[in-house]
């Protein structure tokens, strides 16, 4: 970290350095046995954002591009594939209502759409944001909960929460509860905020 630290400070705009350390780095957090994703953030932490080609583009986020095609095609599905399964044996409807599945449901359904709205509102009062231009409140909020869509980072927390195995399917359950309420309440108020204004538009034409 002090080798990645010091080439960001030295001005050090080639990816190629910050690879190699990043992945032997990466080899030492998996051997001492905390969880090697730690690795990826600390890397993209010290991976400098300043431009640095005529384009203005920093290193980051060339790296940024460069992998985005490589997850969203490849790591991620494969991700969902291994860690979504849930067993339905010996399962019944009342799981819902256990505790950690309705903890999890509930907290991406309400949690992170309160959150969201909260954080969004406080800035925007304070003067550090604005909504976007013909945006809406409404719409905002429509927005805000489809965050609470979580899966392969609510899912990789589940199983550093839940280290037993005893608990894999409620949380999986839990994670894809809340997602899925997110998604069907966020899309059907977007999509009636839309067909509103879509009427009002054309009545104005008229």
């Amino acid at each position: 970290m002090v080798a990645l630290v010091a080439l960001n400070w030295a001005g050090v705009t080639r990816l190629a350095p910050y690879v190699l350390i990043g992945l032997f780095l990466w080899v030492c957090v998996l051997k001492s046995g905390v969880h090697a994703t730690l690795a990826g953030v600390a890397l993209g932490l010290a991976i400098p954002l300043r431009g640095s080609d005529e384009h203005g583009r920093s290193p980051l986020r060339q790296m940024e591009h460069a992998l985005h095609p490589w997850v969203a095609y490849a790591i991620l599905p494969l991700f969902a594939f291994a860690n979504a399964g849930v067993s339905l044996a010996g399962l019944s409807p009342t799981i819902l209502v256990e505790p950690i599945p309705l903890g999890i449901a509930v907290g991406l359904f309400l949690g992170k759409q309160i959150a969201v709205m909260g954080a969004s509102w406080g800035a925007v009062r304070l003067g550090l944001g604005r909504l976007p231009d013909d945006a809406t409140w409404l719409q905002f909020y429509g927005m805000a909960m489809l965050t609470g869509i979580g899966f392969t980072m609510s899912l990789f927390i589940g199983g550093l929460a839940f280290d037993d195995a005893g608990y894999s399917a409620a949380v999986r359950i839990g994670v894809l509860t809340g997602s899925l309420l997110s998604g069907i309440a966020g899309f059907l108020v977007l999509y009636l905020l839309g067909t509103a204004r879509a009427e009002v538009a054309g009545e104005a034409k008229t």
